[in-house]
Parts: C-alpha cells; sequence; structure tokens
C-alpha cells in the first residue's frame, strides 16, 4: 500500500470523529439576560406592546444605550471613523424584525475629524410584526425574543463591545412601561419629504439643493446627514444658504470615497422653537463622480491588481486572474505547505517509472486542489452573504477547526512513524479499491494540501482574493480556481515533463526512512496549531487538547494490539478519551476573555475601529499589522522584518504609532478594516499618513521595504 494510500483515506471520518469528540466536550454557556452594563456604557433590551401580541400587531422592542459622560456610539453613517451599532434577532416562527428606525444624530467632532451618532441616551427602535403563523404557547403564553448585539463606543478611544439579550413579552396584557422612551424614539424620526431633493457633482464638491421644507425651517442653518457612509469630507468646512424656498449646500467630497451612488437619501435638521425636527429627502444624483484614487502599493505588491474595483471590469478581472495564478504558484514555497510538498515528493518519486500513472495522479491531484479553492470560496461567499464577517483562512478562526487539524495532523504523524497502518481501521474491501485507484488517493491529498494551505497568503493573493468578494459570484469564483491552478500547476508540469520528471529521486529504500522522518514535520505543524489555540482559549484550552491528543494516541496504540491485550487497552484507552473529552474538552473551544489587550504602554497599540484616525489627528503617523496566531507568513515577519533593530529605529525616530488588529479568532471590525482596504487575509501592512493614501506593504516584508515606506514620511 502506498504513502498517498495511508495518507488520505480517513481524512474525512477522522474530522467527523475528532468534531464528534468535541461536541461532547462543550458545556452551555451562561444564560443571556435584558441587560449589560461596562464601564462606558448599560444596554438594555426593551419592549413596547400596550395591546398585547396578537397576528395583525406590530410589537416594538428596541435596544436603549445609556453612555456614560463623553461617550458616544454611532448612527448608521458612523462618518470619519466607527461603525454603525447592528442587530441580530432569532425569534419566533412568524415574527417578523424590521428595520432599526434611527433616531436623529448628532454631529460630534473628534480633532480634526467628525462622527454621527448618540450621546447620553438613545433608544434604537424596530419594529416586530406578528404574523397568523406565529403560535405561543398554550401553557406559557410568550413572544420569546433573543438580541445579539454590537456596538463600538467611543470617547478619545474606542472600545467594541457586544451582548446577548433575552426578553419575554405576555401574549395577553399589556407591556408598556417604557412607552415614553418609545414615544421620544419615534418621534425623532425624520419625517419623509414630498418633494426628492437632487444632487449636483462638480469636481470634488457635492452640491445639494432640497425643496419643501417647513416655513418655520427657512432661512435657519441646518444640520446635514447623508445616509451614504465614504462619501463626503465629514468634518471639512462646507457651504448652506437658502435660495427663497429652497435649501442648499456645497459640500466636499471626501479623498477616499469608497461609493459613486445614483441616488443618496439625506437627513436635514433643524430647530423650530426648542424642537429638534428632521426631515429625510431621496436625492437624485446628476454629473460624473470624480475617479477615485487607488492606495498607494509598496514593494512587491505594487504589482498586484488595483484595489479599488475600476470601471474596466474585464481588464481588472484578467489582472487579478493573473494575481491568483502567480499568488498559487507561490502559495507552495510557504512554510505552512511543507508538509505536502514532502508528500507529493514521495508520490511522484514512487511512480517515477510509469509516465500514465503520473499523469493521471498529477491531474486528479490539480482536481482536487481547485475544486477545494472553488468549494472553499463559494462557502465564504455563501457566508458572507448571508450576514457573516468572513476573511481567507476563516475557518481557523474557531478553535473546533483548529483542533480538529490538530487531531488529523497527529494521526497522520504516527502513521508515518509506523504505529499503526490506515488498512487496520478500514474493510478489506475498501483497502482493495484504494489501492486499484490511487488517482482518489491524488485527489485526497490535493483537498489536504488546501486544508494546510489556507491559513497562508502569499504575494499577489491578497488584491485578488479582495477583489473577489467585489465580484459577481461566478466571477469571484473563477479566481478562488485561478488559485487552486496555480497552486496546483508545478505538480501538473512535472507529472506531464519526462524531463522535469527525470530530475526526481528513484524509488528505493530511502523511501522508508524519509517516510519516517516526514513525520516530524506533522507533528511541528501540531505544536502549531496547539500554539495557535493557546491563543484562542488560553493555556487550559491548549493544555487540554494536547491532554487529548496524548489519550487519542494511547487509544490508536492499544487497537493495534493482539490478542486479550487489545480488548482490554482498547476499553481503558477509550474510556480514558471519553472521560477527558467530558471533562475538560469544553476547555478546547472556551472563548478567552480579552485576548487581544495589550498595555496602551507596549510598542504594539491594540488595534480598534476608529483609532487611526484618532491617532493621525494628533499629526502622528500609524502603521498597522493585521495579523493572526495561524498565519505562518505573520509569525515570520513579526519575527524578522519587525523585530529588526533598523526598523525599530525607524520606527522610533519618526513617531510612528503601531497598532496590530489580531484577527485570531473572527472579529467583524478588522474583517470590515480589511475590506476597506481592499483585502480579505492577513497578512496586511499598512502605513497611514495624513493627507495622503495609506500604503499597503508586500505580504512578506524586508526591512528595505519598510524602511524606504518610512523614509517618505
Amino acid at each position: 500500500m502506498n504513502l498517498l494510500n495511508r495518507l488520505t483515506r480517513p481524512l474525512s471520518a477522522l474530522c467527523l470523529i475528532t468534531l464528534s469528540v468535541l461536541a461532547t466536550g462543550a458545556r452551555a454557556q451562561e444564560s443571556p439576560k435584558n441587560t449589560v452594563t461596562t464601564e462606558q456604557i448599560q444596554a438594555e433590551l426593551v419592549a413596547h406592546a400596550p395591546d398585547g401580541v396578537d397576528p395583525g400587531k406590530t410589537v416594538w422592542v428596541g435596544l436603549q444605550l445609556r453612555h456614560q459622560p463623553d461617550w458616544h456610539t454611532y448612527w448608521k453613517n458612523s462618518g470619519d471613523s466607527g461603525l454603525a451599532t447592528r442587530l441580530n434577532w432569532t425569534l419566533p416562527t412568524g415574527v417578523l424584525a424590521g428595520d432599526i428606525a434611527w433616531p436623529l444624530p448628532v454631529k460630534i467632532p473628534i480633532g480634526n475629524l467628525a462622527n454621527y451618532g448618540y450621546e447620553n441616551t438613545v433608544l434604537l427602535p424596530v419594529p416586530l410584526t406578528i404574523t397568523p403563523d406565529f403560535k405561543p404557547s398554550v401553557v406559557n403564553p410568550e413572544l420569546d425574543i433573543k438580541l445579539q448585539a454590537s456596538w463600538l463606543v467611543c470617547k478619545l478611544e474606542c472600545v467594541p463591545q457586544d451582548g446577548e439579550f433575552v426578553l419575554r413579552i405576555p401574549v395577553k396584557g399589556s407591556t408598556a412601561i417604557h412607552g415614553a422612551a418609545f414615544d421620544a424614539a419615534l418621534k425623532a424620526q425624520p419625517q419623509a419629504l414630498q418633494e426628492a431633493g437632487s444632487i449636483a457633482i462638480e469636481g470634488q464638491t457635492l452640491k445639494a439643493s432640497v425643496a419643501g421644507l417647513p416655513v418655520g425651517l427657512k432661512g435657519k442653518t441646518l444640520d446635514f446627514f447623508p445616509e451614504t457612509p465614504d462619501i463626503i469630507a465629514t468634518a471639512a468646512q462646507w457651504k448652506q444658504s437658502w435660495q427663497g424656498d429652497v435649501w442648499t449646500a456645497e459640500v466636499p467630497l471626501s479623498p477616499h470615497r469608497s461609493a459613486s451612488p445614483e441616488v443618496m437619501p439625506l437627513v436635514l435638521v433643524g430647530k423650530v422653537g426648542n424642537e429638534r425636527l428632521g426631515f429625510i429627502t431621496q436625492a437624485k444624483v446628476s454629473g460624473n463622480w470624480p475617479v477615485k484614487a487607488p492606495l498607494s502599493l509598496s514593494g512587491a505588491a505594487a504589482t498586484s491588481p488595483p484595489i479599488t474595483a475600476p470601471s474596466n471590469l474585464p481588464a481588472s478581472l484578467w489582472m487579478a486572474l493573473l494575481g491568483a495564478l502567480l499568488g498559487g504558484m507561490i502559495l507552495n514555497l510557504m512554510p505552512c505547505v511543507f508538509p505536502v510538498l514532502a508528500i507529493k515528493v514521495v508520490g511522484f518519486a514512487r511512480h517515477g517509472s510509469n509516465q500514465r500513472h503520473q499523469r493521471v495522479g498529477g491531474l486528479a491531484y490539480s482536481a482536487g486542489v481547485v475544486l477545494s479553492f472553488v468549494a472553499l470560496g463559494a462557502l465564504m461567499l455563501g457566508l458572507r452573504s448571508a450576514g457573516e464577517q468572513l476573511g481567507w483562512g476563516f475557518q481557523l478562526q474557531s478553535p473546533a477547526m483548529v483542533a480538529a487539524l490538530a487531531v488529523l495532523f497527529t494521526v497522520i504523524g504516527l502513521n508515518l512513524t509506523g504505529l499503526f497502518e490506515f488498512g487496520q481501521f478500514v474493510p478489506s474491501r475498501v483497502a482493495l479499491l484504494e489501492a486499484k485507484n490511487p488517482s482518489v488517493n491524488a485527489f485526497l491529498s490535493g483537498i489536504l494540501a488546501v486544508v494546510i494551505a489556507s491559513p497562508c497568503t502569499a504575494p499577489f493573493m491578497g488584491a485578488s482574493l479582495g477583489l473577489a468578494l467585489a465580484l459577481p459570484a461566478t466571477q469571484a469564483l473563477t479566481i478562488f480556481a485561478a488559485l487552486g491552478l496555480g497552486m496546483a500547476l508545478p505538480y501538473l508540469a512535472v507529472s506531464w515533463s519526462p524531463a522535469l520528471a527525470r530530475k526526481l529521486p528513484r524509488p528505493g529504500i530511502w523511501m522508508a526512512t524519509f517516510r519516517h522522518a516526514m513525520a516530524f514535520p506533522m507533528f511541528a505543524t501540531v505544536v502549531w496549531l496547539v500554539w495557535v489555540l493557546g491563543q484562542q482559549s488560553g493555556i487550559n484550552g491548549a493544555a487540554a487538547l494536547l491532554a487529548l491528543l496524548l489519550s487519542l494516541a494511547l487509544v490508536i496504540w492499544a487497537l493495534g494490539l493482539q490478542g486479550r491485550s487489545r480488548m482490554v487497552m482498547a476499553t481503558v484507552s477509550l474510556a480514558a478519551l471519553a472521560f477527558l473529552a467530558g471533562s475538560i474538552g469544553q476547555n478546547v473551544i472556551k472563548p478567552l476573555e480579552n485576548n487581544n489587550v495589550t498595555a496602551s504602554t507596549a510598542l504594539w497599540q491594540p488595534w480598534a475601529p476608529g483609532k487611526v484616525d484618532q491617532v493621525l489627528a494628533t499629526g502622528r503617523p500609524v502603521f498597522v499589522d493585521f495579523t493572526a496566531a495561524w498565519c505562518v507568513t505573520c509569525q515570520y515577519n513579526k519575527s524578522t522584518t519587525l523585530a529588526s533593530k533598523e526598523v525599530l529605529a525607524d520606527f522610533s525616530s519618526r513617531q510612528v504609532t503601531l497598532l496590530r488588529a489580531d484577527w485570531t479568532r473572527r472579529d467583524a471590525n478588522i474583517t470590515a478594516a480589511l475590506a476597506q482596504l481592499g483585502r480579505n487575509g492577513v497578512p496586511v501592512y499598512v502605513l497611514y499618513q495624513t493627507g495622503r493614501a495609506p500604503v499597503v506593504l508586500s505580504e512578506i516584508l524586508s526591512v528595505s521595504e519598510v524602511r524606504s515606506a518610512l523614509a517618505t514620511l
């Protein structure tokens, strides 16, 4: 039985077994409440159902935020920085949630920036429609509402927070204790104007005209809030005036504008007496939007496709496909792919004298790689379209998946050492079938290659992946297929080129020694995965995984024994594995609290939404390292270039603020920040300076590249 048979046959079964073991050890989380209190804010889920809950009625629920003095959260358009509050509802069948009825915001200046948001106390109301399909329990007739909310609360610094809330509303009776708060919030909604406004784009200026405003506002100064984000320079000086009954304004466009809409909803706010009134109009845009300036690139990344989606889509798609193809080829040189390289060398050596087997194996391996990339891309696109904030390598943001991979590579490593053979645990008919179909093994090894390579990004990959998410699904999947083809291309070339194949080593006794030696890269991968899990679940999680891996190894050894000792040892070892899974297994997937927090006085400060803009407002440049513990390239750059004395000296002499965005665990804020840069995976290194476009450096950093970028400050 060849080596690829031994490596690839049990992959699916092992993953299922691992996930089952981890699920056994999972424990229920603490029941959420309807109030979450932090040092900056008190968040409470409240409801207003004065007439009970009956089909055809609308029940109002909302998240009420009470801010501490000088702290604020954000409107749907947060302005120069920040993120809008997000509400994700879990409701019974027959109950439908509407959109947030956003109250009128205020403009909050911060240095030379400005945000749109809320201070003091604000209620974000949401209507729930009760349909005839809603069937409450006869025993306990209540409407059960669950809310997962996330918000960004800022002062000079910003703190991302979230909370889980549960509220139960009696179906019969009145729930109206918060009626005054809902009345005030609904009264603070902007009223729709009958006449549509208009916007004319002239150069770098947006000229707005709005008619039909109340007579009481005529001649008064109004506040101006565009609902579309990243269009205007929020903090810039702008002009407004009245031309008869028509209010007009001239507002500078943002130098980093991210969209070119045809219609823009505009909210205008003014005071009549002591009452603050708001009005909304759908303003049609005329004129030509100025061309958006792409982000500056440096070093190797300069040859990548533009970050912003250009107007000439076919040309940009071809550039993205070329970048994906080159990035996939370079991916083979990344350290995370080394174990697969070793396995493929043995596979080619074994079929060195049979050109047909080599070619079939090369095609099967390439098919496994390409289809796996397409499947992974389709999964990511599907989850993102469902509202998930995901990026390349998203699967390793899950401690359960990290643990599953650690189990997989442990078992493969034990097999390579000769502790057991996979044929011992599968029916002989299956083993014979696999032996007659080596192309199946090559196909599965291609899947394994993608599993190992998925945490890595290589030069040319970043911009292609970022552009893929802005394209239609068919074109995006074509880019993922090009990535897979690039990764498989070297093996495909060797399998179909006799000249290249002749340069490979011939089969011999050395293959057995090489097989044993290749166990150690597998075990090294397990060490890395345990370290990654330690970043996600803490030292207790890493220790629990090590104990489970040790117990699993004992089970495999026991199953390989002969005679009565096999039954005894297998029973004992399986019982020990089950006991450990039940007692400490939950530690593997238990999140580590505050795992991204570091001291503000440290060399590297933690990144947070809006922090870059706040530092730039002080006049200091900013360097951001978007990284993750599971990203091998990130760790290499961190221990070499970013630890270089010359680079650190340049950072210090130029007073560069260093921020680290840790994407080890899923973080929607970091995912959104990467998307704004046209990227979808890590590593990403960005140098910011006031008045200039951000400079994105290459994925594999060099000292000279970083120093050259810093020299421009």
